[in-house]
């Protein structure tokens, strides 16, 4: 049996363009009918397929150290030429593909350190894998070790503590200044992507309820449903302002949007109980001044900046832990899949012990056909036999007993199936 190897292909956000992705990327339909050709092709053993929008991963193992028949596999399944995967693809073997594994899911391989989705997305494609039956003992013993190391990474640093998008920073920050959110009212201006962020994480503290106010009311609702969320139409915010216990504010406008005159009003109808305001746009939604004001609260994009770059440095040192805990438990799986060639070990030994005979037999037979006394012939054989397959054992048993290994010698007695009284 040859040695498996596991490889590790693909490409990522920082290997290859949108469109290469995109290209390189398998649908839902495509990951089964993909499982199905590597379940099938007799050079594969186990699969699994990660295909996220940032990054395209296959991981395999193969009988034979020969990542190219899975490159050209990936190039024929996509229809691609093979020399442009190659210039955007990476490939890693056996334990740098087990680091590789381990490190995607921990997040330390995202566009945002960090980020806990990844994980998710390969539970997901192992799920898969397995349902394909493309998954054996080897990849269900990887993919285990590698969630459980996730699980310890996300326990044993802070990598995943501390906000590192400013839309998530933001949903921290007020949860910092009202603890939990859950009796809080929010209201968020604007539709774009920094807002749906803000609306997801916001979502996930379950406020009281959610404001969505944008210039265009359609663009708002399919937003607001998300979160179940409602309303409000831009030229609203004067009078509905004063419920607003949380504003969070990005939108395009070239102009603030709310100053400091409207704000005034609504804590007077507020009987002056504090609010936070969160601008989050560029240019300013939020007129700087309304930061004067006594119970308002005023944070700009530029302080949630600092959170956000203080955060990224405290990710990148739990990075570097992260890593000495990776580099540890791959150095483990390595062990268990050394242990695995156990089939070697016996094959070795059965063609040593095969050599011994045949050598001795060999002689024997010589020496009846020259003439020599078959009872003497015999003996000699059957005590040369003996002696040369003695000869380790008893060496590793007075080894042992010189050093006072008592766990070894029971181990020798165990295999050597002596049974001592």
């Amino acid at each position: 049996m040859a040695h498996m190897t596991i490889i590790a292909l693909g490409i990522n956000h920082k290997t290859a363009s949108v469109e290469l992705r995109e290209k390189v990327a398998f649908s839902p339909e495509q990951i089964s009918e993909a499982l199905q050709q590597l379940s099938g092709h007799a050079d594969f053993n186990e699969a699994v397929i990660v295909s996220t929008c940032n990054r395209t991963e296959v991981y395999c193992s193969l009988a034979q150290q020969n990542s190219q028949t899975l490159l050209s596999w990936l190039a024929s399944f996509h229809g691609l030429d093979e020399l442009e995967l190659i210039k955007n693809i990476y490939c890693y073997e056996n334990n740098e593909a087990i680091k590789h594994l381990m490190r995607v899911a921990c997040g330390l391989d995202s566009l945002v350190l960090g980020e806990p989705q990844i994980l998710g997305q390969i539970k997901q494609a192992y799920n898969s894998a397995k349902t394909h039956d493309a998954v054996g003992v080897t990849f269900d013993r990887l993919f285990q070790k590698t969630f459980s190391v996730a699980k310890e990474v996300r326990t044993e640093t802070n990598i995943g503590a501390s906000a590192v998008s400013v839309a998530f920073a933001a949903v921290n920050l007020a949860k910092h200044i009202y603890g939990k959110l859950d009796k809080t009212n929010v209201l968020l201006i604007g539709a774009g992507e920094t807002i749906e962020l803000v609306a997801k994480h916001l979502y996930q503290n379950e406020p009281q309820n959610i404001t969505v106010a944008n210039r265009t009311i359609e663009r708002a609702r399919s937003l607001a449903d998300e979160v179940s969320a409602d309303v409000i139409a831009l030229a609203q915010l004067p009078e509905r302002l004063y419920k607003a216990d949380i504003v969070i504010s990005s939108t395009a406008s070239t102009l603030p949007i709310i100053g400091k005159g409207v704000v005034e009003q609504a804590l007077k109808q507020r009987r002056h109980k504090p609010m936070l305001f969160i601008d989050i746009a560029v240019p300013r939604d939020i007129e700087s001044q309304v930061g004067e004001l006594d119970a308002a609260y005023l944070y700009s994009v530029d302080d949630l900046q600092t959170i956000v770059s203080e955060n990224m440095a405290a990710r990148e040192q739990a990075a570097e832990q992260a890593q000495i805990i990776i580099t540890e438990r791959t150095k483990e799986f390595a062990m268990w899949m050394r242990s695995l060639d156990s089939v070697d070990l016996i094959r070795h030994y059965r063609n040593d012990v095969q050599t011994i005979k045949s050598e001795l037999v060999e002689r024997a037979v010589s020496q009846l056909s020259s003439g020599k006394d078959a009872e003497k012939v015999i003996l000699e054989l059957a005590n040369k036999l003996t002696n040369r397959l003695m000869h380790a054992p008893t060496r590793a048993i007075q080894d042992a007993a010189k050093k006072g290994e008592v766990a070894q010698l029971n181990q020798l007695k165990k295999m050597l199936g002596i049974d001592q009284e």
